[in-house]
């Protein structure tokens, strides 16, 4: 079980296919890994509602989701390893 206290974050993408294959190869290699899913563009607890004011026109939709991967981080090296080649998109 991956805990915050036992964990390493390995990489953090905004692109929802570069996650994808990542979790991939960390399955296809049996290393568990937790993903942390953040919407940038979700309401502040300080200003909910806010979006509806200020829209959402000039910003860049392809950064609405942060995609956080982590590992064991006795299993960092080898995930690290093993994504290596994945090209940032």
């Amino acid at each position: 079980m991956i805990t915050v206290f036992n964990r390493k974050e390995l990489v953090s993408t905004y692109n929802m296919g570069e996650q994808s294959e990542i979790r991939n190869i960390l399955s296809q290699n049996k290393i568990d890994y937790d993903i942390k899913t953040i919407n940038r563009k979700s309401p502040s607890p300080m200003a909910a509602g806010s979006r509806a004011h200020t829209g959402t026109f000039g910003e860049k939709l392809e950064l609405e989701y942060e995609y956080t991967i982590y590992v064991k981080k006795e299993d960092y090296d080898e995930a690290s390893y093993l994504i290596r080649d994945i090209k940032p998109r």
